[in-house]
């Protein structure tokens, strides 16, 4: 976690996020910036569907999109839509510690014995679907995943500014990652 930076004054925010949505979503986030009224989103935010995470952010400031591990691979419609039609031209990527989709491997018997307890599943039906799809959201380390989704997806769309972030679980903030 030493690629992190972390934001505690408007100091601390990068230079090429300074006056962009992205410091505003900082500011909010992280300084406790007052609220300003929006009618139209600024940024669109990629973020896990964990539910330990909350931003503090106004109504109507971002599109959001919640996917497990920010891995937006599949919702690359819902980027465009955005962009095209909501006009956004800036991209927060938040990626978080203690995320479910790193080491999702070592989950494998668990998510099967839920599968099997919660939704009524057999056990061959439960692995199956585990070894269909595991390889697929795995993300490995979250700072790596999330620095090569932003690479990703600013090839895709290169006029748009992308920033990548973890969320701390620990204390709630976010932080820029070193790129």
């Amino acid at each position: 976690m030493d690629q992190l930076i972390s934001i505690q004054s408007e100091k601390d925010i990068p230079k090429e996020y300074v006056g962009t949505p992205i410091a505003s979503f900082l500011e909010y986030h992280n300084l406790d910036r007052p609220f300003k009224a929006y009618s139209n989103a600024e940024i669109l935010i990629g973020m896990c569907m964990d539910n330990r995470k909350h931003l503090h952010i106004p109504d109507n400031f971002a599109y959001i999109i919640r996917a497990a591990g920010a891995n937006l691979r599949y919702s690359e419609f819902k980027i465009s839509y955005a962009i095209g039609v909501g006009g956004i031209s800036h991209i927060a990527l938040v990626g978080h510690t203690q995320c479910g989709m790193e080491n999702l491997a070592s989950r494998k018997e668990v998510f099967i014995q839920g599968l099997i307890n919660q939704a009524g599943w057999s056990r061959s039906q439960a692995e199956d679907h585990f070894l269909n799809f595991c390889m697929m959201f795995e993300i490995g380390n979250v700072s790596d995943f999330i620095l090569s989704e932003t690479i990703r997806i600013r090839a895709r769309y290169p006029k748009i500014k992308i920033a990548p972030f973890i969320y701390r679980v620990e204390d709630s903030l976010l932080y820029a990652i070193r790129h």
